[in-house]
């Protein structure tokens, strides 16, 4: 009888127990519910991490525009440039993770800085979840209008006959591999300038104080089409839909492929329901006709990812941009 009873007490023990596991997290659940519907609830401030008028800048003005639209609350960018956009990265990693708080996630922040600086103040894998990828795009060979250089084949050879003297700026991940592959798989030495983002590197070109520079499409496509400056090749393995009469350099250098992207992440620990809701309005934004036609209209392929696809594939393009500033020869800072 004893024994039986206490087989009793344990059956009904561990029944009470699974009660309450489903009680918890069927509030858990209710909970998660809650916070996403209720969420935002205010502003919420977007780091950018490069200046106004930027390709990160203009391609996140673009979808959280519509974000702010569909949840009713503002969504502000934060611009914070500097130090190959490590800067602004940084100040997201410490902020607090309650969804209000977020970053512009892209090839140079998330995964080129990885290996092209010996120590970064956060962990890109730790620090962040991403939220969805947006768009990828290419890069364009921008060059002074009196640069003594008609094509891609006379930049080069131009660029072999003055040793290292050819001027070329930078400011992102991007376009330090892109100059870095130049050379590695074109001989073309080039000479860069840094700048803490493309459209003062374009002003220059513009200007005549640098030769040349790797333009983001939103930054030089229309002073290129206005006749202010010239694109002599495209990074990526094919050519761009908005300049189809510009070559895409692998056609002149063979295995050349600088393919850029750009998203959207939170600082770890932001709660499930808030990421899955900022997916949802962020998907919603991509599948959006005058969205994705403003982002089109300057070379911005849109190619949305989830958070868990996203995520493996901020891993894979880690390791993919190591080996390009291996193969480029660019000695990390």
């Amino acid at each position: 009888m004893a024994a039986m009873k206490s087989s009793t007490m344990r059956g009904s023990t561990a029944a009470a127990v699974s009660l309450l596991a489903i009680a918890g997290a069927a509030a858990c659940a209710t909970a998660g519910s809650v916070l996403a519907q209720s969420y935002p609830s205010r502003p919420v401030r977007v780091i950018v991490p490069f200046p106004p008028g930027s390709a990160p800048d203009q391609i996140m003005r673009f979808v959280t525009q519509h974000m702010a639209q569909t949840s009713g609350q503002p969504f502000i960018m934060d611009n914070r440039p500097g130090a190959n956009g490590n800067i602004g990265v940084e100040v997201a990693a410490r902020a607090t993770p309650d969804g209000y708080t977020l970053v512009s996630a892209n090839n140079t922040t998330f995964a080129g800085n990885v290996s092209l600086y010996r120590k970064l103040p956060f962990d890109i894998q730790k620090d962040f979840t991403p939220v969805a990828r947006f768009i990828t795009t290419g890069l364009m060979l921008a060059v002074r209008n009196d640069l003594p250089a008609k094509d891609l084949r006379e930049f080069i050879t131009l660029a072999k006959a003055r040793q290292g003297k050819l001027t070329a700026g930078q400011a992102s991940a991007g376009m330090r591999v892109s100059i870095g592959m130049m050379r590695s798989l074109g001989g073309a030495e080039l000479l860069e300038v840094s700048y803490k983002g493309t459209p003062q590197a374009v002003t220059d070109v513009i200007g005549g104080q640098i030769d040349s520079t790797f333009s983001d499409f939103s930054a030089g496509l229309q002073l290129v089409r206005a006749g202010k400056m010239r694109a002599l090749g495209v990074t990526t393995a094919k050519r761009s839909p908005t300049l189809p009469e510009v070559p895409a350099i692998g056609e002149v250098v063979p295995g050349y492929d600088v393919t850029v992207w750009a998203g959207l992440a939170a600082p770890s620990g932001v709660p499930k329901p808030i990421i899955d809701q900022l997916w949802a309005l962020s998907s919603k934004a991509l599948a959006d006709e005058g969205v994705r036609k403003s982002l089109n209209s300057l070379s911005f392929s849109v190619e949305p990812m989830n958070p868990t696809e996203f995520a493996a594939y901020v891993r894979s393009e880690t390791q993919r941009w190591a080996k390009m500033v291996k193969e480029a020869a660019i000695e990390p800072e």
